[in-house]
């Protein structure tokens, strides 16, 4: 194999668009039309579930955020919503029966208000006419001629109960604290001297006659107050007639117009009964306080009369279109106020506010799934309301068996659509997790992160961007341009042939780049103004880069880009730093010495290590027992280190780098330090797709020419990431004029000879690899090194075999000698 077979053509190492493929020359020419570019199976999935009206047929938009969800399902939602009929008014108005549980009502769409407006207007003429047929002469001489009546009838009531009493001695008088009973002697009042003259038999026969007397009186006082009560219950007859032919003709053009509705007549009808036994209020004949005291003016009483209107679509058009920014437990499914009145909160009908899910009723309620999750109360009500298609709007202690003085106000049945817009690990989280979620949300819609490619999808884009650029007042777009923010989009995706639907990061770049095109006064955006948008964008952002590029340089993080060194490979990682990503050489080493500890991975040990590469690092060192230890036990210790490194390591991108430098120090081959690799591998020697290929060739790129390009530096990528490959133009130009190299290989033999320089030879039919080739060299160090061992444990066996004969020699008993 030639090192030349592996070289990436140039071709391959950026894939651009051609301005050619768009027959304008500026946005300018284009006609903006509203079209959803490559999320077609999101559309889809939203458009069943907003026409299916089954119960649970909810939708949840997956995604990650930047797609564009929120604009496409806005919009796909007010257009659906046009074709839907305006949903009812709901309000709430009082129980005249039951203050503490108010009465839901369902008007046609605009009527809540008109109902609101005409009770206010009833009630306030009311408060003019009833006063004004009080005072009228008519009623005046009712109620003069009905006082008169009880006047004469308790004259000769008096009269004649005073003549009964005459007759038994008695005179009566009436003063100011009452009757006064005066004793007769002789027709004329009885004097004090006229008294002691009395027999005692006399005496107690005026005593006799005076309880007679009092029974009389008390007779006539009880048949006086009967009077007075039927005078009063005449009066009282007289207001109500009165009062009644106020509000006669008034209410009946209330009943007339809303008679359709099944409750407001019986509601007028209360209405009319609850003035009717409170006409002092209407009258002014309440006393006024010397101080306002809330809630107890006449102004809080007339609040029973208003009409409390919760949802008003007077002026909706279809179905109503409801974003809710803030879904906590009242703002969806609402709140009932209170007032302090004398230190103590109080509340009533007036004070129920709607929520979203109200507000949205008919229609359509839109949001964001993670901020209903975190708001208390908010999802476990949202799944309440959507399994009993009712809104119960109660405080939320009642919940939880909390009691709580207030009003409960009638619940409210809905039918809506809900949307819940969250991120994908989200979305299965509650699938699996929450068993209510499945039944409620039945709908998915996915939304995808990158499309095709084709010139129809390319077009489309230049279509979005010279509709951005119209609706925003930013400058138009060349073709040029156009095509530069597709390489731009190309390079997000990822992959050759596809284009990125990440629409907030290419609408930003459009923006950026026609303020800079501003700045120079220039009418038109060109190449230029979207690359200088991407280079500020990137120095806005990479302060850690630069401090890194200067550590790289000056030496201070030691990474060679000349040269070849025993078990020193340089390996490729990428730090994220949420709005940049950069790619970042390191040294990784490897030591071999005899011993049985087998690979010893450093990072793992100081557990700075995560569990995907830990298994890298597994498969590492299964790959060797595989490869080289079929005739021989694999014995070796070696260990393997990322060198300056000091915080955690995820990912097995490094492990083609950790297994090249292992290979290299068993071996004793240098390897070339003007190359760095990326790659993972699996058991067979398979060399397997990374991420963030770009980052990692631009972060090494940048390194070998801050130390100067020699021709010969370069990187070695997996083969299946060369469709990946959207590099900088800085680095294709370098690879044009042959100053720096992308390799791209299959299999761990291929990397070998790329790093080494050396074929990295192929096993033979009796089990050896190939003479002069690198296995060999890799192959005959583990066999002195098993041989090593081996004889080693000999030698250490003889040892203990000597030291236990000599150890038995020394426990045989000695004879002693015979005594004479």
């Amino acid at each position: 194999m030639d090192i030349k077979d592996f070289v990436v053509p140039l071709a391959e190492l950026r894939h651009t668009c051609d301005p050619a493929e768009f027959p304008f020359a500026t946005t300018e020419e284009l006609k903006p039309r509203e079209e959803v570019i490559g999320q077609a199976r999101a559309v889809s999935a939203i458009e069943f579930g907003l026409s299916i009206r089954n119960h649970g047929y909810n939708i949840f938009v997956s995604g990650i955020p930047g797609t564009g969800r929120n604009t496409i399902v806005k919009s796909i939602v007010k257009r659906i919503s046009l074709d839907r009929p305006v949903p009812e008014d709901w309000c709430y108005i009082n129980n005249f029966k039951d203050l503490d549980r108010p009465l839901a009502v369902k008007l046609a769409p605009g009527s809540g208000r008109e109902l609101q407006r005409d009770m206010e207007k009833f009630i306030e003429l009311m408060l003019s006419e009833i006063p004004k047929v009080f005072e009228s002469k008519e009623y005046e001489e009712q109620k003069t001629g009905i006082q008169e009546e009880l006047e004469r009838a308790k004259e000769v009531l008096f009269e004649d109960t005073g003549r009964r009493t005459k007759e038994m001695g008695f005179q009566l008088t009436v003063t100011r604290t009452g009757i006064v009973k005066v004793p007769l002697f002789k027709g004329k009042p009885l004097q004090a001297e006229d008294l002691e003259k009395l027999s005692a038999e006399q005496r107690l026969e005026m005593d006799d006659r005076e309880k007679k007397v009092d029974t009389e009186i008390r007779d006539f006082l009880s048949k006086a107050r009967q009077l007075d009560k039927e005078a009063r219950e005449r009066i009282h007859e007289l207001n109500r007639k009165v009062a009644h032919f106020a509000m006669g003709h008034q209410l009946d053009d209330l009943k007339e117009k809303y008679g359709a509705n099944p409750r407001i007549p019986d509601y007028l009808a209360e209405v009319e009964e609850d003035i009717l036994g409170n006409l002092k209020e209407f009258l002014g004949q309440t006393p006024e306080l010397p101080f306002h005291i809330e809630g107890m003016d006449r102004a809080s009483f007339l609040e029973r009369y208003r009409v409390n209107v919760l949802v008003d679509n007077s002026k909706t058009k279809g179905g109503p279109v409801v974003e809710e920014a803030n879904p906590t437990y009242n703002n969806l499914v609402g709140r009932i106020e209170r007032k302090m009145r004398l230190g103590v909160a109080f509340t009533n009908f007036t004070m129920i506010k709607s929520g979203s899910v109200l507000q949205a009723n008919g229609g359509y309620l839109i949001m964001n799934a993670l901020d209903v999750l975190r708001s208390p109360f908010a999802w476990d009500a949202l799944k309440r309301i959507i399994k009993k298609n009712e809104v119960k709007i109660e405080d939320i202690g009642e919940l939880y068996g909390i009691a709580t003085a207030g009003i409960k106000p009638e619940p409210i049945p809905i039918s809506l659509k809900i949307i819940m817009l969250g991120s994908p690990w989200l979305y299965y989280l509650l699938y699996y997790y929450d068993e209510e979620f499945r039944s409620i949300f039945k709908v998915k819609s996915d939304f995808d992160t990158q499309m095709d490619g084709s010139r129809e999808e390319k077009a489309r884009y230049a279509n979005f961007i010279g509709a951005m650029a119209a609706e925003e007042k930013l400058l138009p777009f060349s073709r040029e341009a156009v095509a530069e923010v597709i390489d731009y989009a190309a390079r997000l995706a990822e992959k050759k042939g596809k284009l990125s639907l990440r629409f907030s990061d290419l609408s930003d770049l459009v923006r950026e780049a026609s303020f800079w095109a501003g700045r120079e006064g220039k009418r038109t955006v060109e190449t230029g103004h979207v690359d200088k948008a991407l280079d500020e964008k990137v120095y806005r952002a990479n302060l850690l880069e630069e401090r890194i590029q200067e550590l790289l340089t000056d030496g201070t993080i030691m990474v060679d880009t000349t040269g070849a060194v025993t078990g020193q490979v340089n390996g490729l990682s990428v730090y994220d730093l949420g709005d940049f990503s950069f790619g970042k050489p390191s040294r990784i080493t490897s030591r071999v010495y005899i011993g049985k500890a087998g690979v010893v991975d450093i990072e793992r040990e100081a557990k700075l290590s995560g569990r995907i590469y830990n298994k890298g690092v597994l498969i590492l060192s299964h790959y060797l027992g595989g490869t080289y230890a079929q005739d021989k036990a694999l014995s070796l210790s070696a260990s393997l280190a990322f060198e300056q490194s000091y915080s955690d390591i995820e990912g097995d991108s490094a492990s083609a780098a950790e297994l090249m430098a292992l290979l290299s120090a068993v071996a004793g081959v240098p390897v070339r330090q003007d190359l760095a690799i990326t790659g993972s591998f699996n058991q067979k020697g398979e060399v397997q797709p990374i991420g963030g290929v770009n980052e990692k060739v631009e972060g090494f790129f940048a390194v070998c020419k801050a130390k100067g390009l020699t021709g010969s530096q370069g990187v070695v990528i997996p083969k299946s990431n060369v469709k990946n490959l959207m590099l900088k133009k800085e680095v294709v130009r370098a690879v044009k004029d042959g100053k720096f190299q992308i390799y791209a290989i299959t299999t761990v033999d291929e990397a070998v000879t790329i790093l080494t320089g050396m074929q990295a030879g192929e096993r033979q039919a009796d089990g050896s690899f190939s003479e002069g080739t690198f296995n060999v060299l890799v192959d005959k160090r583990l066999k002195d090194i098993a041989k090593k061992l081996k004889a080693d444990e000999k030698t250490d066996k003889d040892k203990d075999e000597k030291k236990e004969k000599k150890d038995e020699n020394n426990d045989v008993p000695k004879k002693e000698p015979e005594k004479p």
